[in-house]
C-alpha cells in the first residue's frame, strides 16, 4: 500500500523559514531592533503571498515588483520601501544560500530613490541654552543633564546611551566605551563638562533610583534602564522649557556634535569613526549642512549674491 505524503502549506513554508532567518540574524548578532523589523516586513510579503498560494520558493522578482507596487500604492515612504527590500534580500539570500532558489529575486530590484533630508542641527548657543537650562538638583535633573551632556559631547545614539553601563565610563581618560550597530564597540572622548555631569549624576542622584545591583548607567525614576522613548520625551520638555522649536530629539545633538566638530576643523574620517559609521559616505551628509550654512551666510552678507 502506497504511502500518501502531503505537501506543505505556503503558510507552514513561511512560518520555518522566517524562523530559520531569526535564528540566522541571531548568529550573526544582528540587533534585535533590526530583527524585530525585519521580521515585521517579511510577515507581510508572507500574507500577501499566502493569499496567492506561493510559498517562499515560488516568489521571484516579478511577484517582488508586484507587492512593491502594492506597497507604494499605499503611501508607504520610500525609505520604508527601501528598508523591506532590504529584508527580502536577506531572506532570499538565505533561501539562496541553502539551495533552495537559484537566485535571490531582491537583487533584480533596485530601491526607490530617496531624498536626502538635512539632518536637524542646533548651534552651539542654543546648545548652551538647552544644557544650561537643566538645574541639575533632583536626581531626575541630575541624570538628565548628565545624559544630554554625554550625547552632545560623544555624539551617541539614543540607543547606545541607554544600553550604557556605569563600567562604560572611563572618568581618568575621560572616554566611555560605545557598544553600536552591529555589535561594533568604539572607544569615545567625551569633555569636561560631561564628565562632571556624570559624577554627579553617579554622586548624588543615581544611588536614590537604582537598586545596588542595577548595572545601567542611567535609570527611570522606578530604577529600571532608561528607555529611548524616556530620553525623547525628556529631551522634548527641557527643549521646550529653553524656548527652542519643537521637534528636537536625541538625534538632532548627535547631528549637532557632528557638525560642530566639522566647523572646528575635524576632518571627515575621524567624524566617521566617532560616530561609529560603517562608511564615510554616510558622514557626508555633514559636508552638506556646512555647505548650506556657507550659501546662507553668503546670501546674506555678499552685495551681488
Amino acid at each position: 500500500m502506497a504511502i500518501e505524503t502531503t505537501t506543505p502549506s505556503p503558510a507552514r513554508e513561511w512560518a520555518d523559514a522566517l524562523t530559520q532567518l531569526e535564528l540566522e540574524l541571531r548568529r550573526r548578532g544582528i540587533a534585535e531592533r533590526t530583527r524585530r523589523a525585519y521580521g515585521s516586513d517579511l510577515r507581510a510579503l508572507a500574507t500577501w503571498a499566502e493569499a496567492s498560494g506561493l510559498a517562499p520558493v515560488d516568489v521571484g522578482a516579478r511577484e517582488l515588483r508586484r507587492h512593491v507596487a502594492v506597497l507604494a500604492a499605499e503611501g508607504l515612504a520610500p525609505s520604508t520601501v527601501a528598508r523591506r527590500l532590504a529584508s527580502f534580500r536577506s531572506f532570499f539570500g538565505m533561501l539562496r544560500r541553502e539551495g533552495k532558489i537559484q537566485q535571490n529575486p531582491a537583487e533584480l530590484l533596485s530601491a526607490p530613490r530617496r531624498a536626502r533630508k538635512l539632518p536637524d542641527v542646533l548651534r552651539s548657543d542654543e546648545i548652551s541654552v538647552l544644557l544650561d537650562r537643566i538645574p541639575a538638583t533632583t536626581p531626575l535633573e541630575l541624570r538628565d543633564r548628565a545624559v544630554f551632556e554625554l550625547a552632545y559631547a560623544g555624539g551617541l545614539r539614543a540607543a547606545e546611551l541607554t544600553d550604557l553601563d556605569v563600567s562604560s565610563v572611563d572618568f581618568d581618560g575621560e572616554q566611555v566605551r560605545v557598544e553600536g550597530k552591529g555589535g561594533k564597540t568604539r572607544i569615545v572622548p567625551i569633555g569636561e563638562p560631561a564628565v562632571r555631569a556624570l559624577t554627579a549624576w553617579l554622586e548624588r542622584g543615581r544611588g536614590t533610583l537604582a537598586p545596588p545591583e542595577q548595572r545601567s548607567l542611567f535609570v527611570s525614576r522606578t530604577g529600571k534602564r532608561l528607555s529611548t522613548s524616556d530620553l525623547r520625551r525628556r529631551l522634548s520638555a527641557w527643549a521646550s522649557k529653553a524656548g527652542l522649536p519643537p521637534g528636537i530629539h536625541p538625534h538632532s545633538l548627535r547631528h549637532s556634535f557632528a557638525t560642530h566638530l566639522l566647523d572646528g576643523g575635524a576632518d571627515l574620517r575621524s567624524i566617521q569613526e566617532l560616530l561609529g559609521h560603517a562608511s564615510v559616505s554616510t558622514t557626508q551628509i555633514y559636508t552638506r549642512v556646512e555647505s548650506e550654512r556657507l550659501r546662507a551666510a553668503y546670501s546674506k552678507a555678499h552685495p551681488r549674491a
